[in-house]
């Protein structure tokens, strides 16, 4: 049970991290921090809407595997006792 706890330890800081950095991807809707990071000047390039709607499928995938990642981190650690 170590062995799954570490695994899911480390995947939850890897989705957490990817999940960051998908966010800060999105297009802004203005004055966000996309824009800070220069997602203002650059809105031609990211005006696909398959592009963006890929970004958010990707982005819900992501984020369903990190609830799902966590939940099992509690269920693992509950049930260990």
């Amino acid at each position: 049970m170590e062995v799954l706890h570490v695994v899911l330890l480390v995947i939850l800081l890897l989705t957490s991290l990817f999940l960051t950095m998908l966010i800060l991807m999105h297009k802004g809707k203005g004055g966000g921090l996309s824009d800070m990071f220069g997602g203002g000047m650059s809105s031609n390039l990211g005006s696909s809407g398959v592009a963006e709607r890929n970004l958010n499928r990707f982005t819900t995938l992501v984020a369903v595997i990190w609830g799902a990642t966590i939940i099992a981190l509690g269920l693992v650690i509950r049930f260990t006792v």
